[in-house]
């Protein structure tokens, strides 16, 4: 008989077919897999150890949308029905003409009065069919079209460092620069700040995505957002400022 060996520590970066742990008292989990005595990763990802069980948060991987997610969404279409929604997935979404607005819409209207094609809107996913259709709303607290602003796509596995235990995180976010900022489920953030605020919101935003596996991030975060407070021209030396999808001149 093999004894029981844990061969890896929690949060620790694994790879596919790396051996996590051997022996029968070790229970596989998600993203790994039973091989002989041996359980084994099946992806790339943080493992994560819960008593005797061994699963894997994978560090890749496209959204998959979910009802009651509140994502930031691209409007792609305009048809008769309502407005068509690109969610950063594989599955665009209909915003239909009662869930997008309180208005009373008359028939043949002009419905880009209210979104156009490129606009960008906070909205909720409201229900999703098992072939993968996406119906979304725009009632509810904090859904809105997003005016001006900048769009950044980070990873949908790290926005709940992002947004942080009961929003801390990106509370701390705007608290230190002021800033507006969305956090969709979906990976896309908008913020809308003075271009010195958003240059240390990004460069924030990019450190955690980097540094989510690593324990002690929401001090090195308050550290580094106070390394910045009072600089008048918001330098960062070094930091990337990231890749956005829009910038509006705000109305």
């Amino acid at each position: 008989m093999t004894d029981e060996q844990l061969l890896i520590a929690s949060k620790q970066i694994v790879v596919p077919g790396e051996t996590l742990a051997k022996g029968m008292g070790y229970l596989p989990g998600n993203g790994t897999y039973r091989e002989g005595d041996e359980i084994k990763a099946g992806r790339l990802g943080l493992a994560s150890v819960e008593g005797r069980a061994l699963k894997l948060i994978p560090l890749s991987g496209r959204y998959l949308p979910k009802t009651g997610d509140v994502i930031v969404g691209k409007v792609i279409d305009v048809n008769l029905s309502g407005w068509r929604i690109d969610t950063n997935s594989a599955y665009s979404a209909l915003l239909s003409l009662k869930d997008g607005t309180t208005d009373f819409v008359a028939r043949g209207a002009d419905l880009t009065k209210y979104y156009q094609i490129g606009d960008y809107v906070s909205c909720k996913i409201i229900n999703v069919t098992s072939q993968k259709l996406v119906d979304l709303s725009m009632k509810g607290l904090g859904l809105m079209k997003l005016r001006g602003g900048r769009i950044l796509k980070v990873s949908t596995n790290k926005v709940p460092r992002i947004i942080g235990k009961a929003g801390s995180m990106v509370s701390m976010l705007k608290q230190a620069t002021g800033a507006k900022i969305v956090v969709g489920q979906n990976g896309m953030v908008w913020i809308d700040a003075r271009p010195e605020a958003e240059m240390v919101v990004v460069a924030a935003i990019n450190k955690i995505q980097a540094e989510s596996h690593m324990q002690g991030l929401t001090d090195r975060i308050k550290d580094f957002l106070g390394s910045f407070a009072g600089k008048p021209d918001g330098s960062l030396k070094g930091v990337s400022s990231g890749s956005d999808e829009k910038r509006g001149e705000g109305e």
